[in-house]
């Protein structure tokens, strides 16, 4: 077998060596045999760079104007495959890894990365940048930021148009960013401003450093009772939880609404009841997903999990899991309703869907009482990840956002 950790710090080490030396040569124009073969040949350079990590590219970026420009451009992040790998995820800003066997905490430690007063939490995370603002106060006074945990780097947005008559309308904010489709960053703001019915948008692109009123609007019959805590950026698209009359979708590229259909299972009872909503909605390695419960009549805890085509013409059945062992395993989870047998009644709640590599790679990420376990779909297996979330009775879905390295700089 070959010895892959091994290889990579071979590489690594060889880099590193001419990383110094094409350094000197800028600086010098001391050129050695080795730095002058990498610098002169970008086929070669790309070939090494793209066998490293995120972070070690980053660093490589400062070499030269030259090697930023190589590393920065469409062909390299094409080609870049690291940076859609995820080590893990953030629940109310706590970091927790997918492999805690893994040393692999992202490069910051907490959200200070900014002096806001009334601190900073994590709206969405989008293909390794983090939409985050004001934790507390009046909405009228949030800073929304963009930041990539990764290199450290954050942007402040500037406030929309409209001032404050706008800014205290806003219902949420969306991040739009994918290195193939969206490579300069847009935020989408989604505001009610006659407390009416009517959402109206304003986009910011990143390109510009400006925001826009967009022509488009849309309506729902009661927009505050909408659960907007699922947004999702997929396939040049914002996306959030299909509910109810709810199944819009905006596409950020056309600035336009589509309709998002249903699962069969959901469309034929006529939506999701109040109870019953949708138990994740999400995006990994390009697939969208939907979870819900198989059956909510039966005693058994059995997920089923969709998968939306590419043309967003419909779903599919992607998985069927059976959790009857983590019931068995975890009795907790049966504990604030004991004479109840309908999941249903069942604490637990489905933090993620992460797609690997190979499908017997996919596992999902569930919270228990007290703990988080990743649950590998095709092999059945599970184990404790964390038990560091501390939940107190039934309180419905948790904030998380997964971490993904970024080569994104400001």
């Amino acid at each position: 077998m070959v010895n892959t950790r091994a290889k990579i710090k071979k590489i690594q080490n060889t880099i590193n060596l001419w990383f110094s030396e094409a350094a000197m040569a800028d600086t010098n124009h001391l050129a050695t045999e080795s730095g002058a073969l990498i610098g002169s040949n970008d086929d070669l350079l790309i070939e090494i760079l793209l066998r490293l990590p995120v972070t070690s590219v980053l660093r490589f970026k400062s070499v030269s104007k030259h090697w930023r420009s190589l590393l920065s451009h469409r062909r390299f992040t094409l080609l870049y495959k690291n940076a859609s790998f995820s080590p893990g995820f953030f629940a109310r800003n706590l970091y927790i890894p997918f492999d805690n066997e893994i040393i692999n905490t992202p490069p910051f430690h907490n959200l200070d990365f900014y002096p806001d007063p009334r601190g900073i939490r994590i709206v969405q995370s989008c293909n390794g940048l983090l939409l985050c603002r004001t934790y507390d106060g009046d909405e009228r006074m949030h800073k929304y930021y963009i930041f990539n945990p990764t290199s450290k780097q954050f942007a402040v947005l500037p406030s929309v148009l409209g001032g404050m008559a706008v800014r205290k309308t806003i219902i949420f904010m969306a991040l739009a960013f994918h290195q193939t489709d969206c490579v300069h960053y847009k935020v989408v703001c989604f505001y009610l401003p006659n407390l009416d019915d009517v959402f109206k948008i304003q986009i910011y692109s990143s390109y510009t450093g400006k925001w826009k009123i967009s022509d488009e609007s849309f309506s729902l019959p009661h927009p505050y009772f909408v659960p907007f805590h699922y947004i999702v950026y997929w396939n040049q698209a914002i996306h959030w939880v299909p509910f109810g009359d709810n199944r819009s979708y905006f596409k950020v590229d056309t600035e336009e609404f589509k309709s998002l259909p249903l699962p069969v299972s959901v469309a034929s009872s006529e939506g999701y009841e109040d109870w019953d909503m949708t138990l994740y909605f999400g995006e990994s390695r390009g697939h969208l997903h939907l979870v819900e419960r198989a059956d909510r009549s039966e005693s058994h805890l059995h997920l089923n999990v969709y998968e939306m085509l590419n043309d967003h013409s419909g779903w599919f059945l992607k998985y069927r899991v059976e959790l009857d062992e983590l019931l068995d395993a975890y009795p907790e989870m049966r504990e604030g309703f004991p004479y109840m047998s309908s999941p249903i009644y069942y604490e637990f709640e489905v933090f993620d869907v992460v797609r690997g590599e190979e499908e017997d790679e996919t596992f999902m990420v569930i919270r228990v009482p007290g703990k988080v376990i990743r649950y590998n779909i095709v092999e059945k297996s599970f184990k404790q990840i964390s038990d560091q979330i501390y939940l107190y009775g039934r309180t419905g879905h948790m904030h998380v956002h997964r971490y993904i390295e970024s080569l994104v700089s400001f």
